[in-house]
């Protein structure tokens, strides 16, 4: 059998949040903040959850309750967290979660970790739009650092195309609506006055 690396688990919030004029981190849907939520969505499932944040986030309150893992590379977006949490734990697999996902509950979370290959790059679920890869709630493996890295130092810095041209397993979600995530002041109403938000 071969070996499995053990699951950290990190809730990208390091963007600038342009289009919602408001740290999209901070948002909160009943009484609980973005960040507070994406963390305790992956805390059952991993040995320990950390916050991607810019080197100029790291004292903001809510970031710094937990462990953080900071950007080395500027301006490349959520590739920055990712490239940065495999540096900071070369050993480990990575579940990554976007902080602006509100729709995310914990069966999205259950069935990602419960379908993990580790023989791959990375586990992520199709988009329930497009098809495409969603590298924002996947697990990235040990093995996809170096062509990671490689990727990167191409100039490219999306970590969807990137899972497009490598071997990741694709699975389907069990709710499409689930990793549908909040980028504007219009869309964030809609989801804070459903009422029915997933827990």
């Amino acid at each position: 059998m071969s070996h499995v690396a053990p699951l950290s688990g990190l809730v990208l919030a390091g963007g600038r949040s342009q289009r919602m004029q408001r740290d999209k981190a901070l948002l909160a849907y009943g009484g609980e903040t973005q960040l507070s939520r994406a963390a305790r969505l992956l805390a059952p499932y991993v040995d320990q959850v950390y916050v991607s944040v810019r080197e100029d986030q790291r004292n903001e309150p809510e970031r710094a309750r937990w462990p953080q893992v900071v950007d080395l590379v500027p301006d490349i977006g959520p590739a920055a967290g990712i490239l940065a949490a495999q540096l900071a734990k070369p050993q480990h697999a990575w579940l990554i979660v976007a902080v602006d996902l509100p729709l995310l509950d914990a069966g999205t979370i259950a069935h990602l970790v419960a379908a993990r290959d580790s023989q791959r790059v990375a586990t992520a679920y199709r988009s329930s739009i497009d098809g495409l890869p969603e590298p924002l709630c996947a697990v990235w493996e040990p093995m996809s650092h170096d062509p990671l890295s490689a990727f990167l130092a191409t100039g490219r810095h999306c970590p969807r195309k990137f899972l497009i041209t490598h071997d990741a397993a694709l699975i389907d979600l069990p709710r499409a609506d689930a990793l549908h995530n909040v980028n504007t002041p219009a869309e964030y109403s809609a989801v804070a006055d459903d009422k029915s938000l997933a827990s």
